[in-house]
């Protein structure tokens, strides 16, 4: 009785390949479809896009909207970029959750907006 020897490294590359030839995917659905780990996925992945096998088709939103997720297409091709917000867009962001959050706490009784010297309201926590 003969056995074939084969490389679990090999299959679990070639099921990554594969799965980058039918579509795009980030790394944590290659990771789940491949059953590999996520930070062996991040290695093939880096080391395909560095070869110049693999670039980066576009970029997946995190939990706070920020471009952080590569997703992957096999092949050559320019890397999608990034996009950025601005600091003057970052700053109105900023400045619209802090009024949420002023306007949450008036509403429940906890602070409140009085009128100051120069006629303009300002934010005033109840002692």
């Amino acid at each position: 009785m003969k056995r074939t020897i084969r490389k679990i490294n090999a299959i679990a590359q070639a099921q990554l390949i594969k799965l980058l030839l039918e579509g795009v995917y980030t790394c944590e659905q290659l990771a789940k479809e491949s059953g590999l780990h996520y930070v062996t996925v991040l290695q093939y992945t880096r080391e395909l896009h560095r070869a110049g096998a693999a670039h980066i088709a576009s970029w997946d939103k995190d939990a706070r909207g920020r471009d952080l997720l590569k997703i992957y297409k096999l092949g050559e091709g320019r890397d999608a970029r990034r996009k950025k917000m601005t600091p003057a867009q970052r700053q109105a962001r900023h400045r619209e959750k802090r009024k949420g959050q002023e306007l949450a706490q008036v509403m429940a009784g906890t602070a409140r907006y009085v009128q100051a010297a120069n006629g303009k309201l300002r934010f005033e926590a109840v002692a």
